[in-house]
């Protein structure tokens, strides 16, 4: 049955109209990926990644299709989804060109005549499930190390989000074999089937942790290999800054950019007790300054929520932070325009590291202000959640910079910096960010699309 997108930022109207499969028939499309895959893996790494940076130069080539297809489906400013199309090819492109590293290693050989050493040989079939938030980013993430290490991939799109996904289908349509790149478009029933069909050899999925943890067992099932990326409640301690209003520019940036709804948002600025009054009002100044509107308007700063049940979300959490004593600096209200899902960028003040507001992923436009006595008071608040995923130091001071370095119960640490990741950098949390290998970038991503083999070689060489 087919499916109407709406666009956020006005409900009315449909933006796109894409055919759904049914459970039935992965069985099928698992059959056709192996045999893709099978061809795929004889073809010499280098002439994968050629085929593969044929395949993103087709995807440059769409940029602004792609970009705007975002937009229009979950809200994200038209800059930010330019950006995200340009980050994601640029990381594709990181990918393909570290794929072409030394793989495995030789060994001292305990027997005489006999070679040792270790290779890497491609998993097989990747199953890719994928969040609304970043529906291009999130899918090259897991397409292109899948394909360049010779491996076939099963996409499952967001049901919200689907129309990028779609073109990477035409584009792979024209330049990758048949089979090797295959769209699953459907709802949470299809997720379950792709998870748990015989013959699946990886399953890489990013989302909620509910969700995660039902892929995980799915995957035990399986014996296959799982990467997960999860939840954030991400905290930028504000220790001092030589520049404080350049400081506040990267912290309000990495808070709201996307609505806040990047798992890497910043939710929690942990402040130095000193600061606290006048970092409150500098994060207050920008949030009323935002531009609020349709994405496709170039004058937009700020768009809207990716649906209703995001808008109740997040307007649940402002009114429960309320309730508990957190007092409204900035926002805190839903707009109305065009019977869009806007909620204004909000910022609290008066939080404790005990409320809901400040523990708890909200996945949207508030940022809550916390403030601190002592090094050791921040690094508990910075750790006392259940997530660790990044988290950012801002401090001119070295001991206190080696501290955070070494205690912060995060997989991505930013000293000075936004919580914006490097296109070529590992993308890993810890705690319940992350499960099982990481699947993005770096050295982990070659141990995560491809399994290990030793070989014991005796005789002439």
């Amino acid at each position: 049955m087919p499916v109407d997108i709406h666009n956020p930022a006005n409900p009315s109207e449909v933006v796109g109209t894409f055919p759904t499969m049914s459970p039935e028939g992965v069985p099928a499309m698992m059959a056709t990926a192996r045999q893709a895959q099978g061809e795929w893996a004889k073809i010499p790494q280098p002439e994968r990644g050629k085929i593969v940076e044929a395949f993103l130069d087709g995807l440059a080539a769409r940029t602004e299709d792609i970009a705007t297809a975002i937009t229009r489906e979950m809200g994200k400013i038209i800059g930010e989804s330019r950006g995200e199309v340009n980050k994601a090819l640029g990381e594709g492109r990181a990918t393909t060109r570290r794929a072409s590293a030394p793989i495995g290693e030789v060994l001292p050989s305990q027997r005489p005549g006999t070679v040792t050493y270790s290779t890497r040989r491609p998993r097989g079939v990747i199953i890719g499930i994928n969040p609304w938030n970043f529906p291009f980013s999130t899918p090259i993430r897991k397409t292109i190390p899948a394909l360049v290490y010779g491996n076939a991939i099963v996409l499952k799109p967001s049901i919200s989000t689907p129309g990028p996904a779609f073109i990477m289908q035409e584009v792979a349509d024209q330049v990758l074999p048949n089979g090797l790149f295959q769209i699953a478009y459907g709802s949470g029933a299809l997720g379950g089937a792709l998870t748990a069909a015989r013959g699946v050899d990886a399953i890489s999925f990013t989302g909620s942790v509910g969700i995660g943890r039902i892929v995980a067992q799915a995957a035990a099932a399986n014996l296959a290999e799982i990467s997960l990326e999860l939840g954030g409640k991400n905290p930028a301690i504000l220790n001092d800054a030589s520049d404080l209003e350049e400081t506040l520019n990267q912290i309000y940036m990495a808070a709201f950019a996307v609505c806040g709804q990047r798992c890497t948002a910043i939710s929690r600025v942990i402040v130095r007790r000193e600061l606290e009054e006048e970092v409150v009002a500098g994060l207050a100044k920008r949030a009323n300054a935002a531009k609020i509107g349709d994405g496709l308007d170039a004058n937009t700063t700020h768009g809207p929520l990716m649906g209703e049940t995001a808008h109740k979300d997040v307007a649940g959490f402002v009114d429960r932070a309320r309730a508990a004593g957190a007092t409204v600096a900035a926002g805190g209200t839903s707009i109305e325009l065009n019977g869009g899902y806007f909620y204004a960028p909000t910022i609290l003040s008066g939080v404790t590291s005990d409320m809901e507001v400040a523990r708890d992923e909200v996945f949207g436009p508030v940022l809550a202000v916390i403030p601190y006595d002592t090094t050791d008071e921040a690094l508990d608040i910075c750790n006392d959640v259940e997530f660790g995923l990044s988290a950012c130091l801002y401090s001119e001071q070295t001991p206190i910079v080696d501290r955070f370095v070494a205690e912060a119960e995060s997989g991505m640490i930013h000293v000075n910096c936004g919580s914006f990741p490097e296109d070529h950098a590992p993308f890993v949390g810890v705690k319940n960010s992350s499960l099982g290998v990481g699947g993005s970038n770096g050295a982990s991503t070659l141990h995560f699309f491809t399994q290990e083999h030793t070989v014991f070689r005796k005789g002439q060489v």
